[in-house]
């Protein structure tokens, strides 16, 4: 079987649904609870069972109870404690087949097979028909579907974001930024639209032959900084963490576990990064989302802001 990557979902002895959000996943599988059975859940999988989404802190609460010795930076599940591993590539046909808006996004994408997938509650059976498009797209096909995303938007078979949604994206991510910058930033991207009214996005994962992936852990914490420099190499800028590879004197990288702040600048672009500095071996790296909210941490291209303003 392939390996256990960022994106998949796994699915345990007790029918409770994780969503995997690591790459280092050899021993234990790094994830956060999703889902779980629950008799007076909205939710209904394909067997008639009833289940309800977990919110982040409750997952995190429902776990340091249940299974104190999986409590990391996120929840590590014992191999042995997996009865299924769901994967959005493979399984992109059968969800296709029960949600026409996720067959529509397939259609409009055209990318090449086991490039593209659809995670979240629709992956695990759990979705309804207005439920939002969680889209997977693995390695460098992913820059190939922001090209035929911004294509669809022109020719209005997919829609961009009505100035509403952009607004409760905002609201929602309530980020550091005005929301002037914060739409700046977010429409070059074109990894968001909408399918006949349905919100998605398009979320990247590394391809097999990029991993070994990011190994998650912490480092020594150094204290707060705000630095500005060059970006050397964006290649994975979309990745979670999101790296951000630069051009400075004391930081080898910016690193966002935040999805705001994913692909906010690319090489050759100057940014502006505050976050937490940590010791990782002889590199240091400004480490921003160190927190849910990353309240006080940010990432900023400059060099857009200049171009625009």
């Amino acid at each position: 079987m392939n390996p256990v990557r960022l994106r998949d979902f796994i699915k345990d002895k007790n029918g409770w649904y994780y969503a995997v959000a690591a790459y280092d996943n050899t021993s234990r599988i790094g994830s956060v609870l999703r889902y779980i059975p629950d008799s007076s859940g909205d939710r209904i999988d394909n067997s008639g069972i009833r289940y309800r989404k977990v919110e982040f802190d409750e997952a995190y609460q429902l776990i340091e109870k249940l299974h104190p010795e999986w409590v990391d930076l996120v929840h590590r599940i014992p191999n042995d404690y997996v009865a299924e591993v769901l994967k959005p590539d493979e399984r992109i046909e059968a969800v296709a087949a029960q949600y026409p808006k996720a067959a529509k996004l397939v259609k409009t994408l055209r990318l090449p097979p086991c490039s593209f997938g659809v995670t979240g509650s629709l992956l695990c059976g759990l979705g309804g028909e207005n439920s939002d498009i969680d889209g997977v797209v693995y390695g460098d096909a992913f820059r190939h579907a922001q090209k035929q995303l911004n294509r669809s938007f022109r020719e209005g078979y997919i829609e961009a974001l009505s100035e509403e949604l952009w607004q409760t994206v905002y609201k929602k991510r309530n980020p550091e930024t005005s929301y002037d910058e914060f739409i700046l930033h977010e429409k070059r991207k074109f990894n968001r639209g909408q399918v006949d009214g349905t919100y998605f996005d398009l979320l990247y994962t590394r391809a097999y032959h990029d991993l070994p992936g990011f190994t998650m852990h912490k480092g020594t914490i150094l204290g707060k900084k705000t630095i500005e420099a060059i970006v050397v190499d964006d290649q994975f800028v979309f990745d979670s963490p999101a790296i951000y590879e630069i051009d400075h004197p004391d930081i080898s990288r910016v690193l966002s576990f935040t999805h705001t702040y994913t692909g906010q600048a690319f090489k050759s672009e100057q940014i502006q990064a505050q976050g937490i500095i940590e010791q990782h071996g002889n590199e240091k790296w400004l480490i921003v989302g160190t927190t849910r909210e990353a309240k006080g941490e940010f990432i900023r291209s400059l060099s857009l802001l200049e171009q625009e303003g």
